[in-house]
C-alpha cells in the first residue's frame, strides 16, 4: 500500500509541485487581498436593509457584463482553489469565502450581512479597519442582533 502511494507520488510529482505552488500563491494573495478589500468596504455598506448599488452602473452594458462575468469566474476559481487547499497547504476556508463573496446569487447581500454580523468576524474586520485609519462598519440599526437563518429567507 505504502509502495503504491510512493509510486503514485513519483509518477505525478510535477502535478503535485504545481498544486503546491498554486496553493502558496493563493495563500499569499489572500493574506494580502482580504485586508485590502475589507478596508475598502464603505462603512455604511451593511447599514441598509437592501443592497442598492449596481456594480459598474456607469459603464457600457457590454463592459458591465464582461466585468460581471470575469468577477464570477474569479469567484468560481477561488472556490475550486479553496477546496483544493482543504487538503493542500493554504487557507482553504478563507479562499472559499472570498470566492463566494465574488459570486452573484440571490440572497448574497443578506448572507454577507449575516456573516459580517458574527461577533468575531465583525470584531476582526473593524480591527483591520482601525489599523488602516478607517471608521468601523455600521450594521443595520433596525436589527442590531445577528441575522438568523430565517431572516436570510432560506
Amino acid at each position: 500500500m505504502v509502495n503504491n502511494m510512493i509510486q503514485w507520488i513519483q509518477i505525478h510529482e510535477n502535478i503535485l509541485w504545481w498544486l503546491v505552488a498554486v496553493s502558496i500563491v493563493t495563500f499569499i494573495s489572500t493574506l494580502v487581498a482580504v485586508p485590502l478589500l475589507v478596508v475598502k468596504i464603505p462603512s455604511d455598506y451593511f447599514a441598509h436593509g437592501r443592497h442598492t448599488r449596481v456594480p459598474w452602473a456607469d459603464r457600457h452594458v457590454v463592459v458591465r457584463w464582461m466585468l460581471l462575468l470575469a468577477k464570477n469566474l474569479l469567484g468560481y476559481i477561488l472556490i475550486a482553489a479553496g477546496i483544493l487547499m482543504l487538503v493542500l497547504p493554504g487557507q482553504g476556508i478563507l479562499t472559499i469565502v472570498a470566492g463566494i463573496m465574488l459570486l452573484n446569487f440571490p440572497g448574497k447581500y443578506k448572507f454577507e450581512r449575516w456573516f459580517v454580523s458574527r461577533h468575531h468576524v465583525l470584531r476582526s474586520i473593524n480591527w483591520a479597519r482601525r489599523r488602516a485609519g478607517q471608521v468601523p462598519l455600521v450594521l443595520e440599526p433596525l436589527n442590531p442582533g445577528p441575522l438568523s437563518p430565517n431572516q436570510l429567507g432560506e
